[in-house]
């Protein structure tokens, strides 16, 4: 299994990444976390016929603003996306004339599912909703023996610890700076991000979401990388490109 980072910015694409993404390829599945502007690379990696599944955390610009690139790809299988409430309203708005090829026009079949207490998902996933300024949902996915738990934009919520319990690889946000915070607007710094992958005893933690008015450069990251090394040391710092073997 491993894990492809292919957006790791928040807010919006900067030099030093673009809006959030990221591919997850088992044996048998690819599994995209948010569209972000990182969107557009997953056909680097998606080469086979295996199934695509794309989770959306929330419908936030930076994390659905790479799905106008759905138009650039013509997988066989097909994409079937999953998301809140609201999800065929999103696609009805905004993938659509005026702003972009509808998804009718599309050269593969692209399948909406909203999630909701009923819905039945295709893979040994969960999701809770995390705590943020919209309704955002995090998932915890278990295939091959290892647990990923994909957690942004959130502050700290019983939700979140939950999703990352025991996780393998803890991907979650740094949209803070140290001992930055706004409850207004709910979202981690390093201090935060650790004290989660500590109490919920994950494994590994890889940090994205980086606020891009925030963190101007990949330098600003690593600062924030070596205070939550201090704290939870099996901490990665996110980047475009970066690439998590989990064997």
């Amino acid at each position: 299994m491993k894990a492809y980072f292919l957006g790791t910015n928040g807010w919006y694409d900067t030099d030093t990444g673009n809006t959030v993404c990221v591919l997850l390829e088992t044996k048998g599945r690819y599994i995209i976390f948010d569209a972000g502007n990182g969107f557009y690379k997953i056909d680097r990696y998606i080469k086979t016929g295996k199934p695509i599944y794309l989770f959306l955390s929330h419908f936030h610009f930076d994390h659905v603003i790479g799905l106008h690139a759905l138009a650039k790809f013509n997988f066989k299988q097909g994409i079937d996306v999953y998301g809140p409430p609201g999800l065929n309203a999103l696609f009805k708005k905004v993938i659509n004339v005026p702003y972009t090829i509808p998804i009718s026009r599309l050269k593969m079949p692209v399948r909406l599912h909203e999630i909701n207490n009923h819905s039945r998902l295709p893979l040994d996933i969960e999701y809770k909703q995390l705590k943020h300024s919209s309704t955002c949902y995090g998932y915890r996915i278990s295939a091959e023996g290892k647990i990923v738990s994909y957690c942004t934009d959130t502050g700290v919520c019983k939700n979140l610890l939950f999703l990352a319990k025991e996780a393998d690889l803890l991907i979650t946000e740094c949209s803070f700076k140290q001992g930055q915070e706004n409850l207004a607007w709910p979202h981690l710094n390093p201090e935060s991000a650790c004290k989660v992958a500590k109490e919920s005893k994950a494994k590994k933690m890889v940090l994205i979401h980086f606020d891009a008015a925030l963190y101007l450069n990949y330098a600003q990251r690593l600062k924030a990388g070596i205070v939550a090394a201090k704290i939870f040391k099996p901490t990665l710092v996110g980047r475009d490109n970066l690439e998590v073997n989990l064997g």
